[in-house]
This record gives structure tokens, C-alpha cells and sequence, in this order.
């Protein structure tokens, strides 16, 4: 099971778990500045890549915002291992048993948790960095950011939900399957006149 598709602060920010509050600032401080020097340094932005750069940003603003802070630090800790752990538990469980109703529990139990941490972590807590002072001050962040970001953020969430749910029990689909031949007979009739509805 890989855990990077659940947002890591402590990986953005190039830090472990049990780092300081200073590491904290340091890094942060550094990342930011190389990557708004990088921006500065590219004449012209396409749009997905102004998303993108926008996206780094906000991740940094949102990593220091989280992480500096020993509350929101805990229950960013806590609400991640809870999810993965939730994953882990449903896997093993629709493994040995896909149509239980444990199974079926523990699906709906941690598609709730995943969404309420895609949701905090990677829209509300990032869009709050933005409005925070010293993010600001340090990333530039201003009201013109945050109106691009909203968008930029749910969009990059539902990505990481369809990511994480395409490796997980349940998400196969059968392909549907479909009769060509048919079809080029049924066009072909069509063609002809013999379905005067369709003309």
C-alpha cells in the first residue's frame, strides 16, 4: 500500500516526523523563496503551469501553516494514520471476504474519513495558510491566489480521490462490451432509410 497519495507536509517540507518548530520555519523559508525566484525567472506561464506553480505554493503555505503549529500538527498526524490504517483494515477485510457486511462497513467507513481529510488537508487548512500573516508575507499570497487556488485545490483533491480509490477493492469495473458489427449494420440501415426516425 503506498501512503504519498495522503498529502506528507512533513515530505514537502523535507522534514521528519519529530522535527522542530525552527526546522519548521527554515525550510519552509528556503523552499518558498527558491521556488518563487524560479517563477520570477520564467518569462511566460501557460496556464497549467501557473496551476501548477500555484499548487506548489499553496502545499508550502499550507505544510508550514500545519506543521508549526503543535494542535494542528497532532491532528494532521492523527487524521492521516487514521485514514491509511482505515485502508489497510478494509483491504484486508474485502480480501478474505468481499461481500460481508464488515466489508461493506469498513468501505463506507473509510471512503468518510478519506474524503474529510482530502477535504481539511488539502482545501480548508490550505486555503486558512493562505490568509495566515506570515505566509503571506513570505509567499506573496494575495486575494488573487486564493480565487485561482479554490478552483486549482478541488480540483487537485478529486484527483488524489480517484488516485487512491483506483488501487483500492470495488474500483474495477467490467469493460462494457460492445458489438461492432452490429453497430455497423444498425448505422448502415440508417443510412439506407430503413429507420425513418433516425433521419
Amino acid at each position: 500500500m503506498s501512503e504519498e497519495l495522503y498529502i506528507d507536509y512533513f515530505s514537502i517540507l523535507g522534514l521528519p516526523e519529530d522535527c522542530k518548530t525552527g526546522d519548521v520555519k527554515k525550510n519552509y523559508k528556503k523552499l518558498m523563496k527558491d521556488l518563487l525566484l524560479e517563477i520570477h525567472n520564467i518569462s511566460s506561464l501557460t496556464p497549467a503551469e501557473l496551476d501548477n506553480y500555484l499548487l506548489k505554493m499553496a502545499m508550502l503555505n499550507a505544510g508550514f501553516y500545519i506543521l508549526r503549529d503543535d494542535g494542528r500538527r497532532s491532528n494532521y498526524i492523527s487524521h492521516r494514520k487514521k485514514v491509511i490504517e482505515l485502508e489497510k483494515k478494509w483491504c484486508e477485510v474485502a480480501e478474505q471476504n468481499p461481500d460481508s457486511q464488515e466489508a461493506d462497513r469498513l468501505r463506507r467507513e473509510y471512503d468518510r474519513a478519506l474524503q474529510d481529510f482530502l477535504t481539511k488537508y488539502m482545501e480548508e487548512l490550505v486555503l486558512e495558510a493562505g490568509r495566515d500573516r506570515e505566509c503571506v508575507e513570505t509567499s506573496n499570497w494575495d486575494p488573487f491566489h486564493e480565487r485561482h487556488a479554490s478552483r486549482v485545490l478541488r480540483h487537485y483533491r478529486q484527483k488524489l480521490y480517484s488516485q487512491i480509490h483506483e488501487r483500492l477493492p470495488y474500483y474495477d469495473v467490467s469493460k462494457p462490451e460492445i458489438d461492432w458489427n452490429e453497430r455497423r449494420n444498425f448505422v448502415a440501415k440508417i443510412v439506407k432509410g430503413e429507420y425513418p426516425e433516425y433521419e
